[in-house]
């Protein structure tokens, strides 16, 4: 693509906090859409920007066609313009099925369309293939929808390359990338890549995240946003007008992120219940049962570090 094409409407995406969401679900294993309404309230009181439902966190690759749906469509419901909401969610091989599910979710009134990278070729297949299969099911979604791309770890990881980053920013349709590189260069070439276009890096890592912002990119998309989301609101609005304060709380919260190397979202949740947000810990992708009395203890700690520090960085 030769010329660059102004982002869709002139939009941009809300800089700052988009957690990934985790989906609660009842004791019958279903999903407990009570306790979701909680959870976005929950989100929102915090200070979030946006909140991306029906992602990994959210357990898509365990949800229904019909469950995703229902999922996006009751998070924007809900959130009721207080924040955009955006949304994945196609999980299938055939590409046939992933256009489906992609037109399925793009009907639900999302405010953006976001695209799984790994979904679209195999780890054998060379961008090419990707790009190709990009163009094709671009052809297949609504033309004024925002996209967004998420570099889902599962079932393997896909980044983008700087390079066909900068041709999807110039395309005009999307606005969203969720990057897990976990790598400050390689999220410094897309940025460099995406400079002047309305396409926004927003990274998923702690340790890195300080360092991502102070280069340019735009924002936190995270597990750790199920944890303490107000932490991070609170570093992205202060960090340029208390450095010494931001460095001292970004090495907190790149500690803190460790614990997602525990049973997560399972640990999310028991968090969230300590809060009085959720009724239990049940999932789908963990053995919840697995989830021990010291790992329990850890979450416990780590919640009375947040309260504190919570009465500190207060915005």
């Amino acid at each position: 693509m030769s010329k660059e094409r102004e982002a869709i409407g002139g939009q941009r995406m809300p800089g700052g906090v988009w957690p990934t969401m985790i989906t609660p679900f009842t004791e019958n294993n279903e999903i407990d859409y009570a306790a979701l309404e909680r959870l976005i309230d929950w989100y929102i009181d915090k200070g979030v920007d946006g909140l991306f439902a029906v992602c990994q966190s959210s357990e898509m690759f365990y949800l229904s066609l019909e469950e995703r749906v229902q999922l996006a469509a009751f998070v924007k419901e809900k959130a009721n313009g207080r924040v955009p909401v955006i949304a994945s969610g196609h999980i299938s091989d055939r590409f046939e099925d992933q256009v489906a599910e992609l037109q399925a979710m793009a009907a639900t009134g999302i405010d953006a369309l976001v695209l799984i990278t790994n979904r679209l070729a195999s780890p054998e297949e060379s961008e090419e293939v990707w790009l190709g299969r990009l163009r094709q099911l671009l052809d297949e979604l609504p033309e004024q929808l925002p996209l967004g791309f998420y570099e889902c770890p599962h079932p393997y990881k896909r980044l983008i390359s700087p390079e066909a980053l900068r041709w999807c920013a110039e395309s005009g349709r999307f606005l969203f990338l969720k990057d897990t590189s976990c790598d400050v260069d390689n999220m410094r070439a897309k940025l460099a890549a995406v400079a002047g276009t309305g396409l926004q890096l927003y990274n998923a890592n702690s340790a890195t995240l300080l360092e991502t912002w102070k280069l340019g990119a735009t924002g936190y998309s995270g597990v750790m946003a199920n944890f303490h989301p107000e932490l991070y609101v609170w570093l992205h609005r202060q960090w340029q007008q208390q450095p010494v304060e931001a460095e001292r709380l970004a090495d907190f919260l790149s500690l803190a992120s460790l614990i997602e190397r525990q049973l997560y979202p399972t640990n999310a949740k028991y968090d969230l219940m300590q809060q009085g947000v959720l009724t239990n810990y049940r999932c789908r992708s963990k053995n919840h049962d697995e989830f021990t009395a010291t790992q329990r203890l850890e979450v416990e700690q780590l919640r009375r570090l947040t309260m504190e520090l919570a009465n500190t960085y207060s915005n």
